[in-house]
């Protein structure tokens, strides 16, 4: 492996354990299952994305994965639209 590949893979881990440990379990189970799936399949500018979202409060990400609240157009873009379409 290269440098640049064990960064990414770092990367990659960071992410997925992010993803999975939310605070809400809700987001858990629908972002973590969303990463989980796809994360080796996600190019740098989807994990760039990715990263932006995870920095998204959770009440904000639940209600518009239960579509209590319509997604910002700020923030929509299909990596998002993509999570919040995942159902586990």
């Amino acid at each position: 492996m290269t440098p640049a590949s064990d960064s990414d893979e770092i990367r990659r881990k960071r992410l997925l354990w992010r993803a999975t440990h939310r605070g809400i379990k809700e987001m858990d189970i629908i972002f973590g299952g969303f990463v989980h799936r796809g994360l080796d399949q996600f190019t740098l500018a989807e994990l760039d994305e990715l990263e932006r979202m995870i920095a998204l409060p959770d009440q904000e990400l639940l209600a518009w994965a239960t579509q209590m609240a319509p997604v910002p157009p700020e923030h929509d873009g299909p990596l998002l639209r993509a999570m919040l379409a995942y159902r586990p």
